[in-house]
C-alpha cells in the first residue's frame, strides 16, 4: 500500500514566509520598543506669567514608577549645555537651579502618559530650549521633546480684520465704480450712434422730398 504524502513547499516560499515573518517582528520590535513624545514646537509667553511646557508620550507598556524615569532640561541656545532641572526618579524632584529656584511646579501624571511642568513669574532669562527626556523600560529607547520658550515684553498684535473689510470695501467700490464708467461710456456711445442714424434718416427723408418737389415743377412746366 503506498501511502500519499503531501508536496513539500518550494525552497523560494519556505524563504518567503521566513522573510515576511522576520520582517513582521522586526516592525513589530521597533513598534513596541520606541517612544513618542509629543510636545509643542513653540511657545510665546509674557514676561512675568506663567507657562505650562506640555509633555504626553506614548508606550507599549505600562508605567511603573519604579522604573520610570525622566529628566526636564533648559539651554539657553541649542548649542549650549543642558541645565537639568527636574526629574523623575519614583517620585518628581524639582532642583532649585540659579536658574529657576523655586518657580518650577509639576503639571504631570506618569499614569496618564503626562509629564509636564509649569514656570511661574517668567522672566526674559528663561528664554530658550526646553528638553523632555522621558524613558519607560522594557522600551529600550528614550523618547526625546524638544520646546522653544519665548517671552516677550508686549503680547503680539492681533490681526484686525477691520483692515480686510476696508480693503474689500475699496475693491468693490472701485469696481463698481469702474462698471459705471463702462455702463456711462457705453450709453454715451449708443447715443451718438442713434443721434447719427436719425441724421441720416433725416437727410434722406429731406433729399427724397427735394426730389418729389423737383419732378412736380417739372410737370407744370410743360
Amino acid at each position: 500500500m503506498r501511502v500519499a504524502f503531501p508536496p513539500s513547499p518550494s525552497p523560494l516560499r519556505v524563504w518567503t514566509r521566513g522573510f515576511l515573518l522576520v520582517l513582521l517582528s522586526s516592525a513589530w520590535v521597533n513598534l513596541c520598543f520606541s517612544m513618542e513624545v509629543t510636545v509643542p514646537a513653540t511657545i510665546i509667553r509674557l514676561n512675568g506669567t506663567s507657562v505650562k511646557l506640555s509633555c504626553t508620550f506614548n508606550s507599549c507598556y505600562k508605567v511603573d514608577n519604579k522604573q520610570f524615569t525622566l529628566n526636564w532640561t533648559y539651554q539657553e541656545c541649542s548649542n549650549c549645555t543642558e541645565e537639568l532641572f527636574a526629574l523623575y526618579r519614583r517620585k518628581i524632584i524639582i532642583l532649585k537651579t540659579e536658574q529657576f529656584w523655586d518657580r518650577v511646579e509639576w503639571s504631570g501624571n506618569p499614569n496618564k502618559n503626562d509629564a509636564s511642568v509649569t514656570i511661574h513669574e517668567l522672566q526674559l532669562s528663561d528664554e530658550g530650549y526646553y528638553n523632555c527626556h522621558v524613558l519607560n523600560p522594557p522600551d529600550r529607547h528614550k523618547g526625546l521633546g524638544t520646546i522653544y520658550l519665548s517671552v516677550v515684553t508686549e503680547e503680539p498684535p492681533k490681526r484686525d480684520s477691520t483692515v480686510a473689510v476696508i480693503v474689500g470695501s475699496s475693491i468693490g467700490g472701485s469696481i463698481a465704480a469702474l462698471s459705471l464708467t463702462l455702463v456711462a461710456v457705453k450709453c454715451v456711445r449708443r447715443k451718438k450712434k442713434q443721434d447719427l442714424q436719425s441724421e441720416d434718416q433725416k437727410m434722406e427723408e429731406e433729399g427724397k422730398t427735394e426730389g418729389e418737389e423737383n419732378e412736380e415743377e417739372g410737370t407744370k412746366q410743360q
